[in-house]
């Protein structure tokens, strides 16, 4: 006496392994340049941190100096040459009225992770 079993054909489970493959060729790759990407989003995000520490430093100039603050007002108030922001370490570049920023990523979770700006005496 036969029992009547039913489960999936050679054919099916082979075509289902193919379509798995080709979905990981794919979607791995993305993945990998998705996190990427949001390291250096994260950089972008300690640049912009001190952008607004150098806007803090020539706002407080301002208000002592009584006027508008030159670059070497601002340049005291800074880091020397650099400085850690979270996970991020920032290094200053002073300029005759500019300021070049780059963040580099020392923690494990954003290493890799650069990004540059530069902030401009308003």
């Amino acid at each position: 006496m036969m029992r009547d079993e039913r489960g999936f054909t050679l054919i099916e489970i082979i075509a289902v392994l193919i379509i798995l493959g080709i979905l990981a060729a794919v979607a791995l790759p993305k993945y990998f340049d998705l996190t990427t990407e949001a390291k250096n989003r994260a950089a972008m995000g300690a640049v912009a941190e001190a952008k607004g520490l150098l806007n803090l430093a020539w706002g407080k100039a301002a208000l002592s100096l009584g006027g508008s603050p030159a670059m070497s007002d601002v340049a005291a108030a800074m880091p020397t040459n650099s400085a850690t922001l979270g996970d991020f370490t920032v290094s200053y570049a002073t300029a005759a009225s500019s300021v070049s920023i780059t963040a580099s990523g020392t923690a494990p979770n954003v290493s890799g992770g650069t990004a540059s700006g530069t902030w401009t005496l308003p």
